[in-house]
């Protein structure tokens, strides 16, 4: 079968994943009512097409912190990718880079930060877990001499959450298969016991000892490397204008694809207060959900410069590594590009808020 959407391909991606890695991509906390919100709420926006306009030269490039991309859908961090396909994170970084858009490269990475940036052709972000000022340290001062381009600090993990299915199943990481980046080249392995580096969805991790990251010290984050500084796990107006006023450069909206907290709002319903508060002062992406080209137009008609994709690498990693990532993005530029024809926009600069209409449900929980 060849995949015609993104939901063909996750289909085929659970038909050929062992169930319990199925689940645990694929699963979400508690009772998984963000997760479902998180597609419902796009669904629930509709689209306003404009016609009789020139666009027959469309450009769908954007700037990334000043790094141009070919289109606005980027790859999101995302651990055990080794689980799903032995090539992980060296195929997904390369499949990101021959299809011009950005990587952002997990903590949990199977590979290490080197290993993935030596196969990397297009731009790359490190993803941040803060556990230890020691072990953050030495992997954002690798990272900035890898060549990434900016740290990405997730903040919405204060504490484990392992996924009642994953529980159910007995799920496990694979040994082997993790901390690339505090093993081989450089081995820091006495780090990851002594420190109790884990993935905080899984079963067995456990929170380390709280080691002070506060909004007070993102200014000590930031200077230990000079790179720009992406705040990922913004869930709330509060907190996008904090990042605002302690001079993030950019923050994911995201509600860590339902996998953390259940019952908050999706990553879409909080966008446009978040955008239309900070949206000047920082650039704002958003995560959680995006499923379709459309739903990239439509994140940025409400504020956001683009949008991040998390669980449909896995989809694409198990149907053929990296040629299967790099089919699932080229279907969402394919898309993202046919529906800035149908919304009359010949470069994503065109893409405005008056192309969406929210219905009175939506427009209530924003």
């Amino acid at each position: 079968m060849n995949p015609v959407s993104l939901f063909d391909l996750e289909a085929m991606a659970e038909q050929v994943m062992p169930h319990h890695k199925w689940t645990f991509v694929d699963a979400g906390a508690s009772d998984e009512i963000t997760v479902r919100r998180n597609r419902e709420a796009f669904d629930e926006i509709t689209v306003n097409p404009r016609f009789l306009v020139d666009v027959g030269n469309r450009d769908s490039s954007i700037e990334v912190l000043g790094e141009k991309i070919d289109f606005p859908v980027m790859v999101a961090p995302a651990g055990s990718q080794r689980d799903v396909h032995p090539d992980g994170e060296r195929a997904t970084a390369a499949a990101a880079g021959s299809m011009g858009t950005l990587y952002t490269l997990p903590t949990g990475s199977g590979y290490s930060i080197e290993e993935v940036a030596d196969v990397a052709t297009g731009p790359l972000w490190f993803q941040l877990y803060h556990f230890d000022d020691e072990v953050t340290e030495l992997l954002v001062t690798r990272a900035k001499a890898a060549g990434y381009k900016a740290i990405c600090l997730t903040i919405d993990t204060p504490s484990p959450s392992p996924k009642e299915r994953d529980v159910r199943n007995a799920h496990m990481p694979t040994p082997g298969l993790y901390w690339g980046s505090l093993l081989r080249p450089v081995d820091r392995s006495d780090l990851i016991m002594r420190r109790s580096v884990g993935i905080p969805d899984m079963m067995d991790w456990e929170p380390p000892e709280f080691t002070g990251l506060t909004w007070e010290r993102l200014e000590w984050l930031r200077n230990l490397t000079g790179l720009p500084l992406v705040i990922k796990g913004i869930r709330t107006l509060e907190d996008a204008v904090m990042c605002a006023e302690y001079g993030a450069d950019a923050i994911v909206v995201s509600n860590h694809g339902g996998r953390q907290l259940d019952c908050t709002r999706s990553s879409i319903e909080t966008l446009p207060e978040i955008s239309d508060a900070v949206g000047d002062n920082l650039e704002v992406y958003l995560d959680s959900g995006v499923r379709r080209g459309m739903d990239a137009l439509k994140a940025i008609a409400l504020g956001a410069r683009g949008v991040f994709v998390g669980r449909p690498l896995f989809w694409g990693l198990a149907n053929g590594g990296e040629a299967g990532v790099r089919q699932m993005l080229d279907i969402m530029r394919t898309e993202f590009d046919r529906a800035m024809a149908y919304c009359g926009c010949r470069t994503v600069d065109d893409i405005h808020r008056g192309l969406v209409s929210l219905n009175s449900d939506f427009r209530t929980r924003v």
